[in-house]
């Protein structure tokens, strides 16, 4: 079979935009939950209310019919805010209503919030009450082109959305359908989204709702999920992973939820029995080391380790026991944990086996903001631990300039490339190249056509004899260490010779690490432990420098490190 049917196992329609999408979902799942909203009252009672996909079409319907009142039908309007019911309706009628969507990140400070707005040039802003303070100031400020503000919440001096909704509505009513008639152009810019970084860094990304469309065919092709399944929305709306994982499930007719936080991460499994979790290392690795810590608890580690040895046998004679086996772990997910998919950065290879061992379906993949976002991913029927799976149906991976590993650049070409940046014409002619988007990663491809990721092209450390020393391989290893929160793995310039940088770390460590030891003894343990891992490593790779610390290091808001920005603390630190 060549390798890119590994990633076809069902006949799933394709459509031309968001909106032929949702209006399937609606006909073939009208009343299945679509949504849940959780309501807390003020005497501590707690009501959930559930959205079908019938209310969610009249919903997007009335609040477009609302916006277009408004005169914002072909202008452009950001979203800021959590992950909400009220965050999809807006978003969805963006789309239905050939409004341009800008998906802002709400935890940008308030100058990066306002320069996000201004480089957009948004007409009009959906924001989550809880940001009310931000907005306020930027409507004061009068910098920006926005003329409708428009609150999730009920706030004095701010157009609701419930205002908006219930004027559709109306409409709608007495006879109004240009919203509802509105025909979606698939092919020009639908949503304007800004990459990850400090907002001046930041490149605004254009999609349209086509390449958005055939991603998600693509991901219903190669993945199995169920109108049974209820996934839980832990990824932020307005990074491009959480914001097509919210149309897949959609596509898909399945129910999903809001948590409460990260630390509540484990009672909301429980509570909303979550079959399906789509989340980065950071949220899957944390999931993980619950379950470790409550098998240590209980006492259960080699009981856990002599039932793993007794799974892995019987399915070498097809008998599948792992979810009976491990009923008891799984029940601390909820008990209907049954698929998760790592995606955003590499996930260490002992937790990936460590969950399938379980009976837990864990994939990896593999994609960009530019590329909307999926490009490669693993599947129900092949898995290769430390790969990112195999490039989707419709999408086309090479390898350029490789060394003599093998290893070299990935490029993608595809329906789900970007139209480019957005004012931004250098930045584009840089990584669109004769319809190849070249991805500024690097890796390579087996025999068995699985992509594998070695670094970030960029983040590779060159050493004066030419080696070439990935930091996230050696990050990996550093990390599975039990006293170590993080690391980050640079080249450190030698004070003799700039050219041959070397090999150095720094390690955030857990603050328990320290319960019953001065800093200097951890540095010493630690320090013991890094040149134990550098025996399992060629020379070349040795890391002979460390430094420890326990202030987290500097990250974006979807928990990816600024690694420009950290070396910069630790050059100034050293200096």
């Amino acid at each position: 079979m060549k390798s890119k049917e590994k990633n076809k196992f069902r006949e799933v329609p394709r459509f031309n935009n968001i909106k032929e999408v949702i209006y399937n979902s609606v006909k073939q799942y009208p009343n299945h939950i679509a949504f849940v909203t959780k309501i807390k009252h003020e005497d501590k009672s707690i009501e959930y209310k559930n959205h079908t996909y019938q209310d969610l079409l009249d919903d997007i319907n009335s609040f477009g019919t609302g916006l277009y009142q408004l005169n914002l039908k072909g202008k452009r309007v950001a979203i800021c805010g959590r992950n909400r019911y009220e965050w999809a309706v807006a978003h969805l009628s963006n789309l239905f209503g050939s409004m341009v969507s800008v998906p802002i990140d709400k935890e940008l400070q308030l100058n990066e919030l306002e320069d996000s707005l201004i480089r957009s040039k948004a007409d009009a802003i959906v924001f989550d009450e809880k940001y009310e303070e931000n907005i306020l100031k930027i409507k004061q400020n009068g910098k920006t082109n926005i003329q409708e503000f428009i609150c999730m919440g009920n706030r004095e001096g701010f157009t609701t959305f419930e205002e908006v909704l219930n004027t559709g509505k109306k409409l709608i009513e007495q006879g109004k359908q240009e919203f509802i008639e509105n025909q979606v152009d698939s092919k020009t810019m639908s949503i304007l989204l800004f990459t990850s970084g400090t907002t001046s860094k930041s490149k605004a990304v254009m999609l349209n709702q086509e390449a958005i469309a055939a991603n998600i065919a693509d991901m219903l092709m190669a993945e199995a999920l169920y109108p049974t399944d209820t996934n839980i929305a832990f990824l932020p709306y307005h990074h491009i992973f959480g914001s097509t994982g919210m149309l897949v499930m959609l596509a898909a007719g399945i129910r999903t939820v809001f948590p409460d936080g990260l630390r509540y991460i484990k009672q909301n499994l429980i509570e909303y029995q979550v079959s399906v979790f789509i989340g980065v290392p950071l949220l899957v690795n944390k999931m993980y080391e619950n379950i470790e810590k409550e098998i240590e608890k209980q006492g259960k580690t080699k009981l856990i380790h002599m039932a793993t040895k007794i799974s892995n046998f019987l399915l070498k004679f097809h008998i599948d026991a792992r979810r009976l086996i491990f009923k008891q772990v799984i029940d601390q997910l909820g008990g209907k944990m049954r698929f998760i998919v790592s995606g955003g950065a590499p996930l260490d290879k002992r937790v990936s086996i460590k969950f399938n061992e379980m009976g837990i379906h864990l994939i990896q993949g593999y994609g960009l903001t530019e590329t909307c976002p999926v490009i490669a991913a693993e599947n129900d029927k092949y898995i290769k631990y430390g790969s990112v799976g195999y490039p989707l149906n419709h999408v086309t991976v090479d390898i350029v300039n490789k060394d003599k590993d093998g290893i070299g650049e990935v490029r993608v070409k595809g329906p789900n490339i970007m139209l480019g940046y957005y004012e931004n014409e250098e930045a584009t002619k840089q990584v669109l190249k004769d319809g190849w988007f070249y991805t500024g990663d690097l890796g390579y491809l087996d025999k068995d056509g699985f992509l594998f990721l070695t670094g970030r092209e960029k983040d590779v450390i060159v050493l004066k004899n030419g080696k070439k020393v990935f930091p996230e391989e050696l990050e990996m290893l550093i990390d599975n260490l039990p006293e170590v929160e993080e690391s980050l793995i640079y080249g450190m310039a030698q004070k003799g010779d700039k050219n041959d940088p070397m090999v150095s770390v720094k390690i955030v460590y857990k603050e328990e690490a320290l319960k019953d030891k001065t800093k200097e003894e951890l540095y010493q343990i630690l320090w013991n432990k890094v040149k134990e891992i550098n025996k399992t490593l060629p020379p070349y790779k040795y890391i002979k420098h460390m430094i420890l610390t326990k202030e987290p290091l500097i990250k974006t808001t979807t928990n990816k490190v600024k690694r420009k920005e950290e070396l910069a603390r630790i050059e100034a630190e050293d200096n």
